[in-house]
């Protein structure tokens, strides 16, 4: 059955090839929509610890806002309703963009967003896991809140939240797969076409299938090589789990 992916499509091109253009959206999506979600995600769980009220409520706000709401609902006001709110030669000019791009662009603002109020939660959770003393040591050396924030708390919070970071990274990978109910010929949607052209449909999906388990196999052992480099020593509980075995044996040597 994966014989189908070799023989040509109706545009001259291979079933194969069809694929690869798929997953090279697909990529792109995840990979800019990422970094969107990162920087976004970074400011808005740093603004949900600060003191001032105004500030975490707005952050608050967009997290309970972007995450609650159905990721395909925000893409369908993303790509349909954005335009008509925009004055009228910007509207116009975004319902004009060519394909892919007039996809491509209302879903990466969406997946990025989206996960941003996700990540953001993360973010949240790590800078308030950190011991009180980190923050009141800086402030006994005289750094200001944000340097606080800049050099002790963010660095040590984003190396702590590494492995909850994982799920995000690979699940921004499966989340590219609602592009497709918008136009853009991403992997999922790829796969589709083929299954539509050929009736192969058990076929088109296991080869997309297959990709998809490859894109996150890669994003997970991408991660835990960044967690095995940046990782803590003694702030996290797998550390505590293995002194406590060493304790118990040195007891039991001196006693």
């Amino acid at each position: 059955m994966p014989d189908v992916l070799f023989e040509q499509s109706p545009s001259g091109q291979y079933y194969w090839q069809w694929l690869l253009s798929g997953l090279g959206w697909t990529l792109a999506l995840a990979f800019l929509g990422w970094w969107i979600a990162f920087a976004v995600g970074l400011l808005v769980g740093v603004g949900r610890t600060v003191n001032n009220r105004l500030i975490a409520g707005i952050c608050r706000l967009y997290v309970e806002l972007f995450r609650n709401i159905p990721l395909l609902v925000q893409l369908f006001l993303w790509y349909f309703v954005l335009p008509e709110l925009l004055p009228t030669a910007a509207g116009t000019w975004v319902k004009r963009m060519a394909p892919p791009w007039g996809a491509f662009v209302p879903a990466l603002i969406c997946l990025g967003l989206y996960t941003a109020s996700r990540v953001a939660e993360q973010v949240r959770t790590g800078v308030e896991a950190l011991p009180k003393g980190q923050s009141e040591a800086a402030t006994a050396l005289g750094l200001s809140g944000w340097k606080t924030y800049r050099f002790v708390i963010v660095p040590q919070a984003l190396r702590l939240i590494i492995p909850s970071l994982t799920s995000e990274v690979m699940g921004i990978y499966k989340n590219t797969s609602v592009a497709l109910t918008i136009g853009l010929l991403e992997l999922t949607a790829q796969a589709r076409q083929i299954s539509e052209y050929t009736f192969q449909t058990f076929a088109a999906f296991s080869a997309a299938t297959v990709l998809y388990l490859v894109l996150a196999l890669c994003a997970y052992q991408l991660m835990m090589f960044i967690d095995a480099r940046l990782h803590i020593p003694g702030n996290d509980p797998r550390d505590r789990n293995k002194t406590v075995p060493l304790v118990q044996k040195m007891e039991k040597a001196h006693g």
